[in-house]
């Protein structure tokens, strides 16, 4: 069942859209399947599950987390995360860097902005994020690589709502990229959308989507 629901989502994906497979609280096994299917992109939102996942896994496999990351977890993933998604603070930041220079690497990172209505989500306002930009201590940072960014639209059915907070960030990543990036190739990436609304992220611009029941089915949160 994976393998098909993985494969009918990678054939609706035009070309420059990657699939992150949202594997959260669910078991290697089902990650296996989704693995030998060909997919080698996962996102995983709890440090600890994302690491013993990694250490029982194909290595291979390009690890991207996805939910909230607290500063005294970062040391447990800089060894070999491929993306951190939800940068939402200066602060962040600047630990990633200080972890990854300690393992001599240099971490890709999103910048997270808060798009939806909803107050429980998390990320940069769009005033702070250029703020933060402008101020350029980010620049100092040498084991860090801001790559794009990343947000969440709001919970909903209203499928114009999300239309328009998709595009408010795409509009805004074109923003930051002439501002800040503007030879940066690497700047590149807008992770947006999951399983309920990633055609209207597509639509606006996305270049990550994080889809995982669509995949997995839904969730076991034991």
């Amino acid at each position: 069942m994976i393998a098909k629901n993985l494969k009918q989502i990678l054939s609706e994906l035009p070309e420059g859209v990657q699939l992150v497979a949202v594997s959260k609280f669910h078991p290697n096994e089902a990650i296996e399947e989704a693995y030998r299917a060909g997919q080698r992109v996962f996102g995983e939102s709890k440090v600890q599950e994302m690491t013993a996942k990694y250490e029982s896994l194909p290595k291979d496999i390009e690890w991207h987390f996805i939910g909230h990351l607290q500063s005294n977890k970062i040391k447990y993933i800089v060894p070999y995360v491929a993306l951190i998604h939800g940068i939402d603070s200066y602060k962040l930041l600047a630990e990633v860097n200080k972890q990854a220079a300690k393992m001599n690497r240099t971490v890709d990172c999103l910048l997270q902005l808060h798009i939806a209505r909803e107050e429980t989500k998390f990320g940069f306002s769009f005033d702070e994020c250029r703020e933060m930009l402008s101020s350029g201590g980010w620049k100092k940072l040498g084991n860090i690589r801001i790559c794009g960014l990343m947000g969440m639209a709001t919970n909903t059915d209203n499928a114009e709502q999300i239309k328009a907070e998709f595009c408010s960030l795409e509009s805004f990543f074109h923003e930051v990229k002439s501002t800040w990036f503007p030879d940066e190739g690497s700047f590149r990436e807008l992770s947006m959308g999951m399983s309920h609304d990633y055609h209207e992220a597509i639509a606006a611009g996305s270049t990550l989507i994080r889809v995982g029941s669509k995949i997995f089915g839904e969730r076991n949160y034991q």
